[in-house]
């Protein structure tokens, strides 16, 4: 049996998990990095919580007897990502990044790309706008505090769970949500809250693309942050090529 170890915490790892479950040559568990507090647990051992750095993943996969990794983490978790990268060249553990396309834009779309959240408040302070027009963050939790640099505009946050804490954001209005979104609901919430801009950051996948439909048929700008770059680890754009990769491992 080939021991495999998913770094999880995204649709395809719970994709990539239903797949391997009783697997008869893979043996296969799952890691979550517990930001979320709910968050959906795919059909396999699964443990939640970081490794402690480097070192303290290069210790696991040589107590877990590890084989192969997959990184199937969020596009813009870099930390873990460097840390997967890095601990697996240490261990000699053969690693595969599990990832979505990103988004491109297209005919009628207004983007504005930013190379990292800093730069996204500062175009979302540069653009011009009305005192009752709002921009939707959907960005998630942890970065929401880079906008106090441009506390006057009117927010509109959606997360799965509310920034810890909340940052000073005295005209924000916070809904708590999970996806996949409907394109009918997304226009549906932007005109309710009257939103000029959308800032997303380029994840890629269909469980929160209807935001940016929604944004083209409305005409507004979408201040899209770019990911961050790799580490130079080999892709695998979707659960079959991930599949057959630890097959032929195996």
């Amino acid at each position: 049996m080939l021991k495999v170890l998913i770094l999880g915490g995204t649709t395809e790892a719970t994709a990539l998990a239903r797949r391997l479950v009783g697997h008869r040559g893979i043996d296969a568990a799952v890691s979550l990095a517990g930001r979320t507090r709910n968050p959906v647990l795919p059909p396999l051992p699964t443990r939640i919580g970081g490794f402690g750095g480097v070192e303290g993943l290069v210790a696991h996969l040589a107590e877990a007897g590890v084989q192969a990794v997959i990184d199937a983490t969020h596009p813009f978790a870099d930390r873990i990502s460097a840390n997967a990268a890095a601990a697996c060249a240490r261990a000699g553990v053969p690693l595969r990044l599990l990832t979505r396309a990103p988004w491109m834009a297209g005919p009628g779309d207004r983007w504005i790309g930013v190379p990292d959240m800093a730069a996204a408040a500062e175009a979302v302070r540069d653009l011009d706008q009305g005192l009752d027009d709002t921009v939707f963050l959907t960005i998630g939790r942890q970065e929401v505090s880079a906008f106090e640099a441009a506390p006057d505009t009117r927010y509109l946050i959606r997360a799965v769970d509310p920034p810890e804490p909340m940052p000073a954001l005295p005209r924000a209005t916070l809904i708590l949500d999970r996806g996949p979104f409907t394109l009918e609901g997304e226009i549906a919430l932007m005109r309710e809250h009257a939103v000029a801009a959308v800032v997303s950051k380029n994840s890629g996948g269909s469980a929160t693309d209807a935001k940016l439909e929604a944004a083209r048929r409305l005409g507004l700008t979408v201040v899209m942050v770019e990911r961050p770059p790799g580490n130079g680890v080999e892709e695998l754009r979707d659960v079959d090529a991930a599949v057959a990769w630890l097959e032929g491992m195996g």
